[in-house]
Order: C-alpha cells, then sequence, then structure tokens
C-alpha cells in the first residue's frame, strides 16, 4: 500500500469584541501559500452521513461591497466549471454560465 500523503490548509480569523472577523489570513504549504491575507473566504464541505453540505461564509469589515459582488460573481463561474467537471452535465453547466452572465449583468459587472 502506497504511504498516505497528508496536505494542509490553514484558515486563522482575526475577531474584534463583537466577534465580527476584521482579518482572514490562509496557508496551504503544497500550494506555496504562506499567511496569506483574504478579505472574504466560502468554504462548503459535504458531510455525507447527513448528505447536506455544511458551510462556512465569512468576510472581513472592510470588504468593500463591489468587491463582494465581483467576489459572487467569479465564485458562481468557478462552480459552473466545477459542476462540469464533477458531472459532465453540460446542458445543466450552459444554464449556470447563462445565470451568470445574468448576473453579471444586473450587477454591471461587465
Amino acid at each position: 500500500m502506497a504511504d498516505l500523503h497528508e496536505s494542509k490548509i490553514t484558515l486563522t480569523v482575526g475577531l474584534d469584541e463583537n466577534r465580527v472577523p476584521e482579518k482572514l489570513n490562509w496557508s496551504a504549504q503544497d500550494g506555496g501559500v504562506d499567511n496569506e491575507e483574504a478579505k472574504a473566504m466560502l468554504l462548503s464541505v459535504w458531510d455525507s452521513k447527513n448528505r447536506e453540505s455544511l458551510k462556512i461564509d465569512l468576510w472581513t469589515k472592510d470588504m468593500p461591497v463591489d468587491d463582494m459582488k465581483i467576489f459572487f460573481h467569479q465564485t458562481l463561474v468557478s462552480l459552473s466549471d466545477t459542476f462540469m467537471k464533477a458531472t459532465q452535465d453540460e446542458k445543466m453547466t450552459a444554464t449556470m454560465k447563462d445565470f451568470c452572465e445574468y448576473f453579471a449583468e444586473k450587477l454591471e459587472l461587465k
């Protein structure tokens, strides 16, 4: 049996006195990322036992709303790409991409 390799991703959240995120940092040694600052993060994990997704959505209080709109658009586009890789469902992927275009148009991102 092959040796198991572990890869660790670390998230650090600095909170203010009201437990509102002020600072987000992340590290992923295998990816060459060491304590990099971020302004927002969306993390989803699949709980196969309960067949549900669990998530953590955080952003710092100084994350600009305009940047958040761009972040969401890019995340939706990325999710569309990931959906295609995971399912090979071209029809639904096209529908998702259409929504991404609509989303960008309504938010005047393009």
